[in-house]
């Protein structure tokens, strides 16, 4: 389980051009802000 303000674990996800980033390039040199919602026009 992951505490409150605790760091991120390392992972990757493709950006909207399909590259592969990994949240370990970014420490650093900008902030980060990771949203998750449901998929648009299904019922939560």
């Amino acid at each position: 389980m992951i505490k409150i303000g605790s760091d991120a674990p390392d992972f990757a996800l493709d950006d909207q051009f399909g590259r592969k980033v990994e949240l370990a390039s970014l420490k650093g040199k900008c902030n980060v802000l990771l949203l998750f919602y449901p998929l648009d026009w299904t019922p939560t």
